[in-house]
């Protein structure tokens, strides 16, 4: 299994942990990623949910390999069945970002709502490059968040920035020393799981829906 689940304290930690592959993501990843988020948003001991890589790695991105046996990219298809869930995902989601950032390990950050990231995360997403069209909403999403030009810079040319940069204009929420990051972004996930779950849920639903984005 390259998905490790835990639970503590109302927080569900899902692992990617695929470091022979850089994390890179292939369908049976995508397929444990909708399992446990479908569970998720029907568990009320579930309060919040963590995504994480490890220290060193987030993630390189879409398994190609994989990703050009898996299918047609239809509704069932299990990478575009965990866009919808983490799209529509009700309770919040905390990521911890480490090391390469990269396509998916980019764009996935734009469904959270905490983002903590270490200063040397390399951030990029090279969909020009691969000739393709971003994915994940990117296209709508990254604009609205860093304004159109900056990300022009990511979505056309494919420029990578690092921690810095991306905590700068607005993607990442803080920066943390590697050493410390996925305890940090675990506590900060604590942190939300103690408050009314309600109330915390709720006013994610009015933010995104004061964004058009749901």
């Amino acid at each position: 299994m390259s998905i490790d689940v835990s639970t503590e304290q109302g927080v569900l930690t899902l692992t990617l942990n695929r470091p022979d592959k850089k994390n890179a993501l292939n369908k049976q990843m995508y397929e444990q990623l909708v399992q446990q988020l479908q569970q998720a948003s029907q568990n009320d001991d579930v309060k919040v949910v963590l995504l994480q890589g490890s220290a060193e790695c987030f993630s390189s991105g879409n398994d190609l390999a994989d990703f050009l046996q898996s299918g047609e990219l239809n509704d069932t298809h299990p990478t575009v069945m965990f866009l919808y869930e983490i799209a529509k995902f009700p309770k919040p989601v905390v990521a911890a970002v480490a090391g390469l950032a990269i396509g998916i390990g980019t764009t996935v950050l734009l469904h959270c709502d905490l983002v903590y990231s270490t200063a040397d995360c390399r951030f990029q997403l090279p969909f020009t490059q691969l000739g393709l069209c971003p994915e994940a909403g990117s296209s709508l999403l990254l604009p609205l968040l860093i304004g159109h030009q900056r990300a022009s810079s990511m979505l056309l040319l494919s420029e990578a920035i690092d921690g810095n940069e991306a905590w700068r204009i607005g993607i990442v929420n803080q920066l943390v020393a590697k050493q410390d990051l996925l305890e940090f972004a675990l506590n900060k996930a604590k942190k939300l799981a103690a408050l009314p779950a309600d109330a915390v849920q709720s006013s994610k639903k009015l933010m995104k829906s004061g964004s058009a984005v749901q």
